[in-house]
């Protein structure tokens, strides 16, 4: 075997996903792409969001490369890809005002499509190496003021409300937990209902966060009352193994919905567009790192596997760092 001979992944071992079709590529290239997201989600796990933007991505890829050579694109063509072709590519897409993040992330998959197929023996698509990466920048988050945040979960809030009495009270019970302890708005919605203690019965709960990787998270009592108000309130049986938050009709509650129940607060409350469900995790970050929050415990909470992506997150700048620096230094 040849020294930089790669492993193929044994067929076998990628679990079966829906076969993909692609007008603007060969049959070869569509078998791949289907492999690709097979492995990606069984070896590496990736969210179904990632994947679906991944997917998007190489589609778009495809699609362009199909107009830019005027003809459906083969694996081989594809292999013998040139770093001008992945250039106009992206100029393409920047065209279109795509953000700096929406092309690394799509360079990313390229990349890693690339890899896979160098993995499996079908050629190395160098030219994608060759692209340096989009510059971004850093855009720190806007956490919402302590009180303005609490008011979100504040019934008096919804007076005038013509909406029936348990959804603003299953409302106002996913926004303390986004706040409470910091959970996504997909982590709050995937909840089942065995998984939320009574008052008075547990502190804790159980989150499936990015990746499948579970994290234990404190959870407030008030919280924690919000949430068994708006259960004895929902006419909709809520089982202990189904989702703890329902919509209108008892199925699962969409983010959308409590993305426009912000919409509506936020007006009343004369708060910014940028007051949006995850600004409320934001603010439970950046909130208790202000009232002198361990970074490293922070980052446990969030569920972040990098520190860099939590000290980002809260917005650490270099006054919160001299802050520290001279309550704790013993010559400061």
């Amino acid at each position: 075997m040849a020294k930089n001979a790669t492993k193929s992944i044994p067929a076998a071992s990628v679990p079966a996903i829906q076969p993909i079709e692609l007008d603007c590529a060969a049959d070869d290239i569509a078998l791949q792409m289907t492999r690709w997201l097979s492995h990606l989600r069984a070896e590496r796990r990736l969210s179904p969001k990632t994947l679906e933007a991944y997917a998007r991505d190489l589609r778009q890829c495809l699609g362009f490369l199909s107009r830019h050579w005027g003809a459906r694109v083969t694996l081989a063509q594809f292999a013998a890809l040139e770093a001008s072709d992945v250039r106009a590519f992206m100029a393409m897409r920047r065209a279109d005002d795509i953000g700096g993040r929406s092309l690394m992330r799509a360079l990313a998959g390229l990349r890693s499509f690339g890899r896979f197929l160098e993995q499996e023996g079908k050629g190395k698509v160098g030219a994608l190496s060759a692209i340096r990466a989009p510059k971004v920048g850093k855009s720190l988050p806007k956490p919402i003021q302590m009180a303005a945040a609490r008011r979100f979960a504040d019934a008096d809030e919804r007076a005038g409300d013509t909406r029936d009495p348990w959804i603003w009270a299953r409302d106002a019970a996913v926004m303390a937990l986004l706040y409470g302890s910091g959970l996504r708005i997909s982590e709050a919605l995937g909840l089942k209902r065995r998984e939320v203690p009574l008052p008075g019965e547990g502190d804790v709960i159980i989150v499936t966060g990015k990746g499948n990787k579970t994290r234990m998270v404190p959870v407030l009592q008030n919280v924690l009352a919000l949430v068994q108000a708006y259960v004895a309130m929902c006419p909709h049986q809520i089982r202990p193994e189904g989702p703890v938050f329902v919509g209108a009709r008892g199925g699962p509650l969409s983010p959308r919905i409590i993305q426009l129940t912000m919409e509506r607060l936020r007006g009343a409350l004369g708060l910014p567009d940028s007051a949006t469900p995850h600004a409320l995790r934001h603010s439970f970050a950046t909130h208790l790192l202000n009232r002198g929050g361990d970074l490293r415990a922070i980052q446990e909470l969030l569920g972040h596997a990098s520190l860099s992506t939590t000290q980002i997150y809260t917005g650490i700048d270099s006054e919160r760092l001299l802050e520290v620096y001279k309550s704790a230094h013993p010559r400061a």
